[in-house]
C-alpha cells in the first residue's frame, strides 16, 4: 500500500536533526512534492507530533518565521521547543537560517 502524503511529510520531518529546522518548502521537495508547501503544513498541523514520533517543531517558514498556529501549543511554545534544541534566534524573533537550517 503507498504511503499518504501526511505520512510521506513525517518521514522526512523524522530526519531533521536536533537543533536544526527545514522549511515547508524544502520538506515539500525532498519528498518529491515541490510545489506543495503549503499542504507539508496541512501534514504538521495534522501530525501526531513529538510524541509521536514526528518533530514538527523543527519545520519553519522559509524565512526563519514559526507557524502562528503552531499546533501544540502557539509560536510560544515552538520557539521554546527549538531554543532547547539550541536552534538560535535572530532580534526580530525568525529562527537563524543561516546557521540553523538542515543541509541535506
Amino acid at each position: 500500500m503507498e504511503e499518504s502524503f501526511f505520512e510521506r511529510a513525517w518521514d522526512v520531518v523524522r530526519q531533521i536533526p536536533e537543533g536544526r529546522v527545514a522549511s515547508y518548502g524544502q520538506v515539500a521537495h525532498l519528498m518529491g512534492a515541490p510545489r506543495c508547501a503549503r499542504q507539508v503544513g496541512y501534514a504538521m498541523h495534522g501530525s501526531p507530533g513529538v510524541a509521536g514520533g514526528v518533530p514538527c517543531h523543527r519545520v519553519v517558514f522559509a524565512d526563519g518565521s514559526l507557524a502562528p498556529g503552531f499546533a501544540f501549543g502557539g509560536p510560544g511554545e515552538q520557539r521554546r521547543m527549538l531554543e532547547a534544541e539550541g536552534v538560535g534566534f535572530l532580534p526580530g524573533g525568525r529562527v537563524d537560517m543561516r546557521n540553523f537550517a538542515w543541509e541535506v
